[in-house]
C-alpha cells in the first residue's frame, strides 16, 4: 500500500473540489435583491398614484410583498427564485413571508392545530417575541427620558 503525503492529499482534494463562485452568487443577490426592491418601489409608487399617502402606500406595500411572497411560496416558485438570488432573496419581508409559508406548508399533513398552527409559530415565534421586547423597552426608555 502506498502512502499519500499531505501534499498529495492537497493536490488531489483542490483538484476534485468543485470551483468557488462568489462573483456568480453575489451578482444572483445584488441582481434578485434589488429585482426585490425595486417591485416594491414600484409597488409604492402605484399606490401613490392612487391616492394613498406615504404611510399608507408603505403599509399596502408591505401587505403585497408578503402576499407575493407566501403565493410564490405556495406555488413551489420562491425556492426557485432562491436558487438563483441566494440571500438576494432574504430581502427581510420577503425572506421572513417565505420562512413562515414554508414551515406551514412542510406540516399541514399533521392537521391546521398541532402541524401549521405549532410550526408556523416556530419561525415567526421568535421574531414576535423579540419585537415586542424590543418595544417595550422602547417604549420604557422614552418615558423615562420624556424623548417624545
Amino acid at each position: 500500500m502506498q502512502q499519500v503525503t499531505k501534499k498529495d492529499y492537497a493536490e488531489l482534494v483542490k483538484q476534485h473540489s468543485p470551483g468557488s463562485k462568489v462573483i456568480r452568487s453575489a451578482l444572483g443577490a445584488f441582481i434578485v435583491g434589488g429585482l426585490i426592491c425595486a417591485m416594491a418601489q414600484g409597488l409604492i409608487n402605484l399606490y401613490k398614484s392612487a391616492g394613498l399617502d406615504q404611510a399608507a402606500a408603505s403599509a399596502a406595500t408591505s401587505v403585497t410583498v408578503i402576499f407575493i411572497a407566501a403565493l410564490l411560496t405556495g406555488f413551489n416558485a420562491y425556492s426557485h427564485i432562491a436558487k438563483i438570488g441566494g440571500a438576494g432573496s432574504l430581502v427581510p419581508i420577503s425572506g421572513f413571508s417565505n420562512a413562515v409559508a414554508s414551515a406551514a406548508m412542510e406540516y399541514k399533513d399533521e392537521g391546521y392545530i398541532l402541524g401549521v398552527g405549532a410550526k408556523l409559530f416556530a419561525v415567526a415565534g421568535p421574531v414576535i417575541v423579540y419585537g415586542y421586547s424590543a418595544g417595550i423597552i422602547y417604549g420604557i426608555i422614552i418615558y423615562l427620558f420624556r424623548l417624545y
